[in-house]
């Protein structure tokens, strides 16, 4: 398939460090997204649109998120931005309810912890959603690239 993300970078220059909760999600995010994903560039303004597979380096520019796109070889297609407002209250619920979540396994009873782990996933899904609306006519993606996405942006936010 050539609609897909095949290598992914994240500049994570100027950012804190990240916690090992962090990075643990980074690296699972950037696995999964390797494995499985969705990814396509629209026709824009008639012109052609070079065929993937595609690399992405993700990064956070004078406080907007940048994606940057080439093909498999290296051949840089460009690149967008997209104001991070949008994504702020989402993000924000999204470490709040997670530092809840890492909390809970910890202490509580399973119960307890999957109703924390269903209201994580749901602000997950809304960061995704909000991510695609974001994207539209931009790139195409579907909703689990979109979650890991989402992930990824969550950890150029930390700090």
């Amino acid at each position: 398939m050539t609609n897909r993300i095949c290598h992914i970078e994240i500049d994570e220059s100027g950012l804190k460090a990240a916690t090992p909760a962090i990075e643990q999600e980074r690296r699972v995010a950037v696995f999964d997204l390797l494995e499985e994903n969705s990814f396509g560039l629209p026709a824009r303004e008639g012109r052609e649109v070079p065929p993937g597979p595609y690399r992405l380096a993700l990064a956070i520019r004078d406080g907007r998120l940048v994606f940057d796109i080439a093909t498999e070889d290296e051949t840089r297609i460009g690149e967008f931005h997209l104001s991070l407002g949008p994504f702020r209250q989402v993000v924000k619920d999204y470490f709040q309810i997670c530092e809840s979540y890492f909390d809970a396994v910890k202490r509580l009873p399973p119960s307890q912890i999957e109703a924390i782990d269903m209201a994580r996933r749901g602000i997950h899904n809304e960061g995704a959603r909000v991510l695609q609306e974001r994207l539209e006519g931009k790139a195409d993606v579907d909703t689990a690239t979109a979650r890991r996405l989402f992930t990824l942006i969550c950890v150029l936010h930390w700090g």
